[in-house]
């Protein structure tokens, strides 16, 4: 059968992963992007369980280590900035991985990295993006944002949580996509200092606000801010300017202690500013005819999941690998992707917000037990050694093997 010609929207982790598997078979993939350049920014992230497996399967596992950020464990702080309680990064290479992964890597680097690995063999297209499209069962006709229509065989939405590509297909009475977790972030990078070293710090302060420093670089700190808050028009901020969610932020979190004030100040000049709401993507709509959706289009798991990246990987190798076994049969290999990789997404969504919302407390009392809690089980070495024997956050899943796609085996 001729080559496949693939039109892929979105060009950040989860399409260029589809690309560098199906480009290996020889099908012919354009990646559009609606930034006018690669979107190299973003901030930290990790890779766990079968999204290391799949990093190697692609041959991706070394240069990804180049580049992996230096993040020993995570620190529990009070008001003073004194440590009360430490878990380590399990690092040993078994068992799951614990609050730090032992593949922490910022985004950027991570979409450098897979750029680089498919800019020879994809097409990559910048500042555009699909207006609307068409299809029928033998190809799907794209209406571009700048230009004019072309068709493919099959159009992927890897375009993120709020995917355009996503809403294109849902039946007219779908329910919403978006499990609100109650809980909204905003991160943002300031100068780093000397106190800042490779130990996250996390502090808790009263009103469901939790503070979150980390240093990828010997340059840059990134802060995360978090807050509990169940108002269903809070999330309209995160569509207001730059200038207002600023000012929203500091409102809510000035006097909160710790180094907020330093957080603050930096905030006010800082180039990397992202404010969003943490959602899952729930839907049962994957795929519709020649079109299918892919990563945090198709599945987000929020950023409490750590999963979300290899999420990507997983759904990309999954994807790649259904498409290659049923060239023929289009809506066939949609549905053997959906049924094989769905039990794995059931796993890595099983986010439970109370306990979310837990450790994020509403009063000095509730702080101070959980800061109680932790001593006592880092005390006892507890979290180490559940990292050392549990199972990573995906369950029993097991990544399938397609052999026809892999020149790289773990």
């Amino acid at each position: 059968m001729a080559p496949l010609k693939v039109l892929v929207c979105g060009g950040g982790c989860a399409g260029p992963a589809l690309a560098y598997w199906l480009t290996r078979s020889g099908h012919q993939v354009t990646i559009i992007e609606r930034f006018p350049a690669l979107r190299a920014t973003g901030a930290q992230i990790d890779i766990r369980g079968q999204g290391i497996v799949t990093a190697k399967r692609m041959g991706l596992l070394d240069t990804i280590r180049s580049k992996l950020v230096d993040e020993e464990g995570v620190a529990l702080v009070d008001s003073e900035g004194n440590i009360r309680a430490t878990v380590l990064a399990n690092k040993s290479g078994k068992g799951a991985q614990s609050l730090t992964s032992e593949f922490e890597i910022m985004r950027g680097d991570l979409v450098r990295i897979l750029y680089d690995a498919t800019k020879d063999n994809v097409k990559y297209i910048f500042d555009t993006s699909v207006d609307h499209f068409e299809q029928d069962e033998q190809k799907v006709t794209v209406y571009f944002s700048n230009g004019p229509s072309q068709t493919f065989d099959l159009l992927v939405g890897a375009d993120g949580q709020g995917s355009r590509i996503r809403q294109a297909i849902m039946p007219p009475n779908a329910p919403d996509p978006y499990r609100r977790l109650g809980i909204h972030i905003a991160y943002w990078f300031i100068p780093r200092i000397e106190s800042d070293n490779n130990i996250r710090r996390t502090y808790q302060s009263p009103g469901g606000r939790m503070i979150m420093r980390r240093s990828h670089n010997p340059a840059e700190t990134q802060v995360y801010f978090f807050l509990r808050d169940d108002a269903l028009e809070f999330s309209s901020i995160h569509k207001a300017s730059v200038e207002q969610q600023k000012d929203f932020w500091t409102q809510r979190f000035r006097g909160a202690g710790w180094e907020t004030d330093r957080f603050l100040e930096g905030m006010k000049t800082t180039n990397n500013w992202y404010c969003q709401e943490a959602v899952q993507v729930q839907t049962e709509t994957w795929h519709k005819g020649r079109v299918v959706l892919l990563g945090d289009a198709a599945h987000c798991p929020s950023p409490f999941s750590g999963m979300g990246t290899t999420a990507s990987l997983v759904g990309a190798y999954v994807l790649a690998g259904e498409i290659d076994r049923n060239l023929e049969n289009l809506p066939q290999a949609f549905k053997n992707y959906d049924k094989t990789l769905r039990p794995f997404i059931h796993e890595v969504q099983n986010v439970k917000p109370a306990l979310l919302k837990l450790g994020m407390p509403e009063t000095w009392w509730g702080i101070a037990i959980l800061r109680f809690i932790f001593e006592i089980l880092c005390f006892l070495r507890i979290p180490e050694l559940m990292s050392m024997f549990a199972k990573e956050r995906d369950g029993d899943w097991k990544l399938p093997d397609y052999s026809e796609l892999e020149a790289f085996k773990e």
